[in-house]
């Protein structure tokens, strides 16, 4: 028998009604008892693939992005079942621009109707509470297409048990920068209101009261030279023409508050964090790229950090299913089941 006829005669096996109740059984089984062990919270997924499995296939390149989307909708479902809350998807890089005109427009066309889809049979999403979120540039979205993309956002808002994160058009050096230029905007425009223990008549008599404990003013503090040294005159001069500072930046006279800018030195990476695309979200537990590309491709750089754990798997996207993400679990669960073994005797010894 040739291999085309066994893999037709497979497939209708697998598609009979006994075998699909079988195989669904076992998948729910599987499924229960991981769900019994730790679970990630967030988890990543770099659909690669989808080109080269249309090609190995001899189908078109469009058809091969068709199955990679229902691959997305069976990842989404198992790591829903599982009990992941966040779930990240590398949908479109802002590379991919660099395209044939033919596929970049096939791509959107394509995330159009799977969005609408969505929209009208969003069973799986609300069946596990999943709001739908897209990051990246929708500045360069078609219009057509990020009027369904608001949509889909709009009927998922009511979901706050899960998130699906879908990065479209994404890149992680943007989304860096982005997170970058909103941060200095916030340091450099938002004054914060900061309570001064003196006001600015008791700071300035302070002052007045250390040249020699008589009522000058501050212009005859500039005029006549201080019988002390040099320092002294200069840190005189120096104080006084700070207390001149830009009216503009003080409250009015009698104020007890002055606003200050924040210090760009308390600037940690937790600041920019907030300032992500993916602000909100708990740390990125698990990454898979599929394809057998051992590479990130600028996707999620700054939410991979030292206890994100990276899968590189050879399958193609299209073909990813429970069987090539079961290993991934199992192994993640057995690395944190290390872990806590690992740092029960150092708790010990600090007790």
């Amino acid at each position: 028998m040739s291999d085309l006829y066994l893999s037709r005669i497979r497939n209708w096996f697998l598609s009979s009604p006994p075998a699909e109740w079988a195989i669904n059984r076992l998948r729910d089984t599987l499924i229960g008892s991981l769900s019994q062990g730790p679970i990630p919270g967030h988890v990543a997924f770099e659909m690669d693939g989808n080109r080269r499995y249309a090609r190995s296939h001899k189908i078109e390149t469009v058809e091969g992005h068709h199955l990679g989307f229902e691959a997305l909708a069976r990842v989404l479902e198992i790591c829903y079942k599982c009990g992941v809350k966040v779930v990240t998807v590398y949908a479109f890089s802002l590379e991919n621009f660099h395209r044939p005109k033919y596929e970049v427009d096939g791509l959107m066309q394509l995330a159009k109707v799977k969005l609408e889809q969505l929209i009208q049979h969003g069973e799986l999403l609300d069946r596990y509470g999943a709001s739908v979120k897209v990051l990246g540039r929708l500045d360069l979205i078609p219009p057509d297409v990020l009027e369904v993309v608001e949509r889909a956002v709009a009927a998922t808002s009511h979901n706050t048990t899960c998130v699906l994160n879908i990065c479209f058009p994404y890149t992680s050096r943007e989304e860096m920068t982005t997170a970058i230029r909103t941060t200095v905007e916030e340091y450099s425009t938002t004054p914060r209101p900061h309570s001064t223990p003196f006001s600015q008549s008791r700071i300035t008599q302070k002052i007045l009261s250390k040249q020699g404990d008589k009522p000058e003013t501050l212009e005859s503090i500039e005029e006549t030279p201080s019988h002390s040294d040099d320092h002294d005159q200069d840190d005189a001069v120096s104080t006084a023409t700070t207390l001149r500072s830009d009216p503009s930046t003080q409250k009015s006279e009698g104020s007890e508050n002055v606003a200050i800018y924040p210090n760009a030195e308390t600037i940690t990476p937790e600041t920019i964090d907030k300032h992500l695309y993916t602000a909100g979200c708990p740390p990125l537990d698990i990454f898979v790229r599929t394809s057998g590309v051992e590479r990130l491709s600028d996707f999620m750089l700054w939410q991979c950090h030292q206890d994100t754990h990276i899968f590189f798997l050879k399958c193609f996207w299209p073909e990813f299913d429970l069987w090539h993400f079961l290993p991934v679990l199992v192994e993640w669960q057995h690395r944190q089941k290390q872990k806590q073994r690992d740092e029960k005797p150092r708790r010990v010894k600090q007790a």
